[in-house]
């Protein structure tokens, strides 16, 4: 027998076993896992469902309740002490439990207790006078109330309760006399309103009278005053209803001018069929109360207008209330001149001179805020439009000539001014049949502020009227002025011309021509050659050709001056036999192909680089050659393709791009002209040329 640790056992025998683990054979996580969290949120859940409830416990024994009275009286006082004694919700329930046990005497000290510590807590009060009365101890009750009114005369719902006490009682004079405690506190609109509405109840009409009399003189509002009115409407005094209107409006004074009174009174008026009464409250209301405390006073107006008046009663209206608007958009903002033009369009439509005048007056005095053109553009439109209304609308000569003058002097003339005033002040100047007075205005703003509109218009009247010495005159200032404007050297020259005064006209351009400094010069020239054109004067035009050459050699000018020398003279009959050498085709055309012969060379000699330009020279050059008429059709040809020869050849290059800080952003592909003078520069040519060639060879193949 094998021996062990204990004598008379076996090994076996005091083996430890453990269990047998358990192999797992699908280790795949479970569809549905459970966290620890959720096994906690289990577990509380089934301990509130569990939850302990202790047994109903029955009192037979007057000695078992005195116990179990004591030992609730001591959990409440331990309560308060340890939890605190300004904590009310205790001393409720402590309060209620004694109540609940019957022991008035023990609930009332409770409540006395607590109100020593919170006098001003309401709820205490009307929880403890709630007890009293619960219970039918009505003078116990009233010892409450008038206590808790008398500590705390500001609130409102403990005079409240007393009153409601007392009238449930059938106690009528002792409600009233707690009214007229409380009213000498004089409390809001409410208290007042709970007063009359007692009287009321017990049809004392005089007695409410009285009260609302009084009412009005603690709180002398428009509330006040508008109850007391329609108190009287319900028994049916009018005149009494009116009267209180009316009082409301003298006693408040300045206070009073408040829409809601003008509005109650109007309204009034209107449900007892005053009509007329009711438009003059609303037109005294609409002049004296201000604007932005008139919006619905307006609205009301408008409705009233629409209903009892006629079309120009609510015409008026309409006015009015768009007037309102517009006052409210220029208060808000006086620069705002579209709304200054807006209500003067208004009042123009209603037709009061005076109130147009004046709204004109009051928008020009509100001035830009900066001497910079930009801020004066719509503002002078309200010195223009004055002006029109009051020549054309109000047929005013002298104060239209006034508001003229006093926008000369608004406007700061060193820094800009307005062509347009100074034109249009001329222009009634001249209606009026005062052409010196024109003249002087004219005068006065070149001298002042010369402007290429007013020379303008300036020389146009001085035309209409055929002086042109005064004219000339002009000019000479103009140019004096702005001796670059080419468009004033051209204006002049053509007037020249249509006094058939052709020398003048020349020396014009010759004196505009010789100026340093033009604004277009192309302008200038052409009108200077298309009138020596227009004279037949073909040297003269070749010789004003060969001085622009000798400025400028654009591309334009040479193919100008080739069309010009291919180009019959405007007076010239082609049909004749007698014809100058010079205006025979053949000439013409050895002319024009010198002309595009000089070009090329010229261009591809000065401009190397103005590749574009050559192209287009060549194509007028072959579309030229194409269309004479003096060669026949062998030399013809032959002079088409000695130009074709002349044309570049069209090829793809790339280039750097380069960005604006000198950075290389990449390669780009351009086209380029390649001229045949230009074949040794490209000795790659060739071989670009053959390989196409056999590219197309083995195409064809």
């Amino acid at each position: 027998m094998e021996g062990s640790g204990i004598a008379g056992t076996l090994a076996k025998d005091t083996e430890v076993r453990l269990p047998r683990t358990t192999r797992v054979k699908d280790k795949q996580p479970a569809e549905k896992q459970i966290t620890a969290e959720q096994i906690l949120r289990e577990a509380k859940e089934l301990q509130l469902e569990d939850e302990f409830k202790p047994p109903k416990q029955i009192i037979t024994d007057p000695h078992e309740l005195d116990e179990y009275r004591l030992r609730k009286r001591k959990e409440y006082e331990d309560l308060l002490r340890r939890v605190g004694r300004f904590n009310i919700n205790i001393w409720v329930k402590y309060a209620q439990w004694e109540e609940s046990q019957k022991d008035f005497r023990r609930a009332r000290s409770v409540w006395e207790r607590s109100l020593e510590i919170s006098y001003s807590n309401v709820s205490i009060w009307l929880k403890y006078a709630e007890m009293e009365m619960r219970n039918r101890f009505i003078n116990h009750a009233r010892n409450v109330w008038d206590r808790a009114v008398t500590l705390l005369p500001r609130v409102d719902q403990l005079w409240f309760k007393y009153i409601h006490m007392e009238e449930m009682l059938g106690n009528v004079s002792g409600a009233r006399q707690i009214f007229e405690r409380w009213m000498r506190f004089e409390p809001d609109h409410e208290g007042w309103s709970a007063f009359i509405k007692f009287e009321l109840r017990y049809a004392e009409a005089g007695r409410a009278r009285n009260i609302y009399e009084r009412y009005v003189q603690v709180l002398p509002t428009v509330k006040a005053w508008t109850r007391y009115a329609r108190f009287e409407m319900r028994n049916r005094e009018v005149g009494l209803a009116r009267e209180c209107y009316e009082r409301a409006v003298e006693a408040l004074g300045e206070d009073g001018e408040h829409e809601e009174l003008f509005v109650k009174f109007a309204e009034f008026e209107e449900l007892v069929k005053e009509v007329e009464r009711a438009r003059a409250i609303y037109k005294y209301a609409l002049d004296h109360l201000p604007k932005a405390q008139a919006t619905k006073l307006y609205e009301r107006y408008l409705a009233f207008e629409k209903q009892h008046g006629e079309r120009d009663g609510i015409e008026t209206a309409i006015f009015s209330k768009r007037r309102f608007f517009y006052e409210e958009q220029v208060k808000a903002n006086p620069l705002n001149y579209d709304a200054w033009f807006d209500y003067v369009r208004l009042e123009e439509s209603a037709g009061d001179i005076e109130k147009i005048r004046d709204v004109y007056e009051r928008a020009v005095a509100n001035l830009p805020p900066a001497n910079e053109k930009r801020f004066w553009k719509r503002y002078i439109y309200l010195w223009i439009n004055y002006a029109l209304f009051e020549e054309l609308d109000v047929g005013d000569v002298e104060r239209t000539r006034e508001v003229y003058r006093m926008c000369f002097k608004v406007i700061p003339h060193q820094a800009f001014t307005f062509a347009k005033i100074w034109i249009l002040a001329a222009h009634f100047e001249i209606r009026q049949k005062r052409l010196d007075a024109a003249r002087k205005i004219l005068g006065m703003a070149i001298g002042m502020v010369p402007k290429e509109k007013i020379f303008k218009a300036y020389i146009e009247i001085e035309l209409m009227l055929g002086n042109v010495d005064r004219c000339r005159t002009l000019y000479g200032k103009y140019l004096e002025w702005n001796p670059a404007n080419c468009s004033a050297w051209c204006r002049f020259a053509e007037l020249e011309r249509s006094l058939e005064e052709f020398d003048r006209a020349r020396c014009i351009y010759e004196l505009a021509i010789s100026q340093a400094v033009l604004d277009m010069p192309e302008l200038l020239w052409k009108a200077y050659i298309d009138f020596e054109i227009e004279k037949g004067e073909r040297q003269r035009t070749r010789v004003l050709y060969e001085r622009l050459l000798d400025r400028t050699k654009h591309v334009k000018v040479w193919m100008s001056f080739a069309q010009f020398e291919a180009s019959p003279l405007s007076d010239i009959d082609l049909e004749a036999t007698d014809l100058p050498e010079e205006e025979k085709p053949a000439q013409r055309e050895t002319h024009a192909e010198q002309v595009y012969e000089r070009a090329f060379r010229s261009l591809r000699e000065s401009q190397p680089d103005a590749k574009e330009e050559a192209v287009m020279l060549l194509e007028a050059w072959r579309e030229f050659e194409k269309n004479t008429i003096s060669r026949d059709p062998e030399e013809r040809a032959k002079a088409v393709d000695a130009v074709t020869k002349k044309m570049p050849k069209r090829v793809k290059r790339k280039r750097a791009v380069v960005t604006e800080d000198g950075m290389e952003a990449g390669m780009e592909e351009y086209y380029d002209y390649l001229f045949p003078e230009e074949g040794g520069h490209a000795p790659n040519l060739k071989l670009l040329e053959m390989a196409h060639r056999w590219k197309r060879a083995k195409a064809g193949m």
